[in-house]
């Protein structure tokens, strides 16, 4: 249950704060947080990560409702076994259904976190798109784990 609530909280932080953009900003409008840094700029994206696949909004509901599906498979039968495992899920979850009701009542994702890293301008991206980068960091570093813990087991 505890796993649900962590993403119940990344999906109210996600959607608050794309409401947030949506009513108080205009599109392409950007506030300075940290000169050269950090912007937050309101942005509109009709596909996926970094704007590929424009206009498929029946593959991504297809996509997410398996992901979904999948995710709560998994964490109802093996995140008991493992709290990295079932956070690294449920914020894969949140973030998942953040942008898939972004698709579904908006017909695009609201992304607003425009960052500068040493000169680079990486793609805008959301509260709901962090949270899947970090699920999926650390579902990595659970995968890491557990090969290393079966390499250790005597055979």
């Amino acid at each position: 249950m505890k796993y649900y609530m962590i993403a119940l909280v990344v999906l109210v932080i996600d959607q608050i704060s794309k409401w947030i953009v949506d009513t108080q900003m205009v599109i392409g409008e950007r506030i300075t947080l940290i000169e050269r840094v950090l912007y937050f700029t309101s942005h509109r994206n009709k596909g996926a990560a970094f704007g590929i696949l424009q206009g498929q909004m029946w593959f991504f509901y297809i996509v997410t409702i398996i992901v979904i599906v999948g995710i709560v498979y998994y964490m109802q039968k093996e995140a008991k076994n493992s709290a990295l495992f079932g956070v690294s899920l449920a914020l894969i979850l949140g973030g998942a259904v953040g942008n898939f009701i972004d698709r579904l009542f908006r017909g695009e994702v609201v992304d607003f976190v425009d960052t500068y890293i040493f000169g680079y301008n990486f793609a805008i991206f959301n509260v709901a798109d962090a949270a899947l980068c970090i699920g999926v960091g650390l579902l990595f570093i659970k995968m890491i784990q557990d090969e290393r813990q079966q390499k250790k087991e005597p055979k």
